[in-house]
């Protein structure tokens, strides 16, 4: 019974690891939790908003480079 008892015990150390490990990387799973979570941390930038932000950089470079002018 000894030998037995330790075949089913490796087996059953041995299916759990493997079995999280193939549930873990379903391209479900992770299209589902890993993507949709990092669209929500991470949204897709806005075209308007980076029109806006690249405008007030420009603004601000060419007014650095009047004050330069000037000295």
């Amino acid at each position: 019974m000894g030998v037995k008892q330790e075949i089913l015990r490796m087996a059953i150390y041995l299916t759990f690891p493997v079995t999280m490990f193939w549930l873990s990387n379903q391209p479900e799973y992770f299209e589902e939790y890993i993507v949709k979570r990092k669209r929500e941390i991470f949204p897709p930038e806005q075209t308007e908003e980076k029109r806006q932000l690249e405008e007030v950089k420009k603004k601000f470079r060419l007014e650095q480079e009047m004050r330069y002018m000037k000295d």
